[in-house]
């Protein structure tokens, strides 16, 4: 029995599945189903650092409503960019593992007697 590569499991995945999981949290979750988890971590930190940076700058007073849009702003960015990614993340694999299944099925069809 052979394990599925990593590309396999990336392309029975549901791109739109990865990008909306990805888009509504924000936080990367599409990565979680696409059994990505580097650039899950990496959208995690982002998000924390994020937040990080704009509880530093903001000190002890409350934020305005420019800063309050500023820090929103910066987390639908970091979705959008985890969409797009896991988008073409999606495409790019389901692409390779067509490729594959079509030469592995050009290859059974040259030989006459099997």
């Amino acid at each position: 029995m052979s394990y599925p590569s990593r590309d396999e499991i990336l392309a029975s995945s549901k791109g739109w599945v990865a990008s909306f999981l990805n888009f509504l949290p924000g936080l990367g979750s599409g990565y979680l189903y696409q059994r990505r988890w580097k650039p899950y971590f990496f959208t995690i930190t982002a998000s924390t650092a994020w937040f990080a940076l704009g509880i530093f700058l903001q000190g002890d007073s409350e934020p305005s409503q420019n800063e309050q849009i500023i820090g929103i702003s910066g987390l639908f960015f970091i979705s959008i960019v985890t969409v797009i990614e896991a988008n073409l993340a999606f495409k790019k694999s389901s692409n390779k593992t067509k490729a594959e299944k079509e030469k592995i099925i050009s290859s059974e069809k040259k030989g006459w007697f099997k």
